[in-house]
């Protein structure tokens, strides 16, 4: 649906799996399994997007998988 990467991972503190989408400032979402995560990411992308156009915010093109130094 979206291009735009997903990184998940498990957080101790939280006890959940954390699920961010790093080229959209602020966008994450958690879940009890990693399934959960990712629907639960998706749902705030659609958000995060909605909101930035209601804003007249610019909307980043999804450069896909990032590179690590």
């Amino acid at each position: 649906m979206y291009k735009y990467e997903v990184i998940i991972h498990w957080s101790d503190e939280d006890q959940a799996y954390i699920a961010e989408v790093p080229e959209l400032s602020g966008c994450m979402a958690d879940g009890a399994t990693y399934e959960e995560a990712l629907r639960n990411v998706q749902v705030i992308l659609s958000e995060w997007l909605e909101a930035a156009r209601e804003l007249g915010r610019e909307i980043p093109i999804p450069k896909g998988r990032l590179t690590y130094a």
